[in-house]
């Protein structure tokens, strides 16, 4: 499960467009945030997506892309040309391809690799839709997960949501802001659609006669909308960006992708993935609602500069500056992350880091609170307003410093006593995907103060 949003002029207080989003997976999943240099394609040149093969484009741009380890294709992405993109699951009425199809994680690095701008990303997921269909097996250790997509496009100028049902699809451009969840949205407004649209709903007898057509009314399925808690989620993002009217910036939209609903928080303590800060929790509904990767881009025109975590859990995570100058300075460690434990990984070093605070969330995340938002802030005070040569340097020096932050932020939770112990069954979740990662988490005997 996922949330991705978007602000706009009003919403914005530099005049900017601001886009973040959570890429939520099972907690094991690691995710590769990579850099891939613009190329010149070769004549006929297949280009082999997570499934299937299809036709390479002539040249690519370069892209900054967060994946699934074992995927070709990307939750999120940007291109150097500042067009941003995050996808969501949805579940729909149509029916599910799992073979022979590009899935949406295809769909969206097909896009970013080759857009100049929003509505061009736009269209090239329409055209792939109609040509190769979607769908395919989406998930890691559960297998049978299939699922159909929305999508939250921006550049500097504008936005756009396209939410989609098998091959069909409806477009809408944004006004001021949205956000999007696992579930349809588009209601009885929209700007673009497939041309059989609303005679397929009218046929299959989601329409009634005389009704007005709305889109996710008459293409949501019920049972996965509902159980997977992407109302009470997109409900949170919008309030918390409609209350922060003329005043979001970069920081708000750090906030915005930590929000578990309040202050006083604890994993353990719910049953559904309600959360734009997401915790796995049980095998049933929270499996797959691990936040693995966090994006958010600041888009202005002419200068673009995104902030990645390359890490899971937003809420104890450094979100670091990238810009596109040069070889863009990404340092995750020597090694793509895979799903096991790897001491040499950025990605699995925090996931061990995230798993000791889940001991005791409540006192452990608290404890490095100050220490993200300081080092943040001399981030942002950093950043440049335009295009330099200090860029590259700023990204090697702030991924560097995540680095050393890493190890000593990890010694202190791994000597802090445990005050707050976590629930039986949810220690036993973890304890167990503990043992599939190959991750030891140290346990200081302590004194427990309240369960």
């Amino acid at each position: 499960m996922c949330d991705t949003f978007v602000a706009l002029p009003p919403f914005t207080a530099d005049g900017s467009v601001i886009f973040g989003k959570n890429s939520d997976r099972e907690p094991n999943e690691a995710q590769s945030l990579e850099y891939h240099p613009a190329r010149v394609c070769g004549k006929d040149e297949a280009l082999r997506c997570t499934y299937i093969s299809v036709p390479q484009a002539k040249e690519t741009l370069a892209v900054l892309l967060c994946r699934p380890f074992w995927m070709w294709g990307a939750e999120m992405g940007a291109n150097e040309k500042g067009v941003a993109m995050g996808n969501e699951a949805v579940w729909t009425r149509m029916p599910i391809q799992r073979k022979g199809v590009l899935t949406g994680m295809d769909l969206l690095r097909i896009a970013v690799e080759r857009s100049h701008s929003a509505q061009h990303a736009l269209g090239i997921v329409v055209q792939n839709l109609a040509d190769y269909g979607q769908g395919g097996l989406c998930g890691y250790g559960d297998r049978r997960i299939s699922y159909h997509n929305s999508f939250l496009i921006a550049d500097s100028q504008e936005a756009w949501v396209l939410e989609t049902a098998g091959p069909l699809w409806v477009a809408l451009k944004v006004k001021g802001m949205y956000s999007i969840s696992n579930g349809l949205t588009i209601g009885e407004e929209f700007d673009e659609a497939h041309p059989e649209l609303i005679g397929t709903a009218r046929k299959r007898g989601w329409l009634k006669k005389g009704e007005d057509f709305h889109f996710a009314r008459c293409f949501s399925d019920y049972l996965y909308t509902t159980f997977s808690a992407s109302r009470t989620r997109r409900e949170r993002s919008f309030k918390r960006i409609a209350e922060m009217k003329g005043t979001m910036d970069v920081a708000a939209a750090f906030e915005m992708l930590r929000d578990h609903g309040g202050r006083e928080y604890r994993p353990d303590s719910h049953l559904l993935g309600d959360r734009i800060c997401a915790h796995a929790g049980n095998r049933i509904f929270r499996n797959a609602t691990q936040t693995v990767g966090s994006l958010v881009a600041h888009l202005k025109p002419g200068f673009h500069t995104f902030w990645a975590t390359g890490t899971s859990a937003p809420c104890i995570s450094i979100f670091k500056p990238l810009w596109f100058t040069g070889d863009m300075a990404v340092d995750t460690g020597p090694n793509r992350p895979k799903g096991t434990f790897d001491h040499h990984s950025l990605w699995w070093r925090h996931e061990k880091l995230h798993r000791a605070v889940l001991e005791d969330f409540s006192t452990r995340a608290e404890a490095l609170r100050e220490k993200r938002d300081a080092l943040e802030k001399e981030f942002r005070m950093m950043a440049p307003e335009g295009p330099g040569k200090e860029c590259g340097e700023l990204t090697a020096a702030a991924w560097q410093t995540a680095w050393e932050k890493l190890t000593e932020w990890t010694d202190i939770v791994e000597g802090s006593p445990i005050r707050i112990r976590a629930k039986f069954f949810y220690r036993r979740y973890w304890k167990s995907r503990n043992k599939r990662a190959g991750i030891s988490v140290p346990r200081r005997s302590h004194k427990e103060i309240s369960t």
